[in-house]
């Protein structure tokens, strides 16, 4: 069963204030993020689910934050969407799990010498 907050529809107008982009950046993103596509009404206006949001708050944060460019938020969006960049097995991820304690530990070692 689907909970009310995961059916809720929000306006433009809200999810400009929820998120802290104004509704004609929306709009851009829009027509830039093949991923960005809010459903719209019988007369045509847009509404947003809490998806839709999502997405944009990740789009806000790869461009704001993070300063990538359209076209790189645009491929990082798809990837995380699509699941790539995780690890596929088991043991790609004890890899990943290595090499962050390896990286880890040098850190701590060249926070200790100082």
């Amino acid at each position: 069963m689907i909970s009310k907050l995961e059916d809720r529809r929000y306006g433009i107008a809200e999810v400009s204030q929820l998120t802290g982009v104004h509704d004609y950046v929306l709009r851009q993103w829009e027509a830039r993020f093949p991923q960005l596509k809010p459903g719209r009404d019988r007369a045509n206006r847009r509404f947003y689910k809490p998806a839709d949001i999502a997405v944009v708050r990740r789009i806000k944060q790869l461009l704001w934050h993070e300063k990538m460019t359209t076209k790189g938020a645009r491929v990082r969006l798809a990837e995380e969407l699509r699941g790539e960049g995780r690890p596929r097995t088991r043991q790609e991820a004890l890899d990943i799990l290595d090499k962050m304690e390896e990286e880890i530990r040098t850190m701590l070692d060249l926070l200790e010498n100082q």
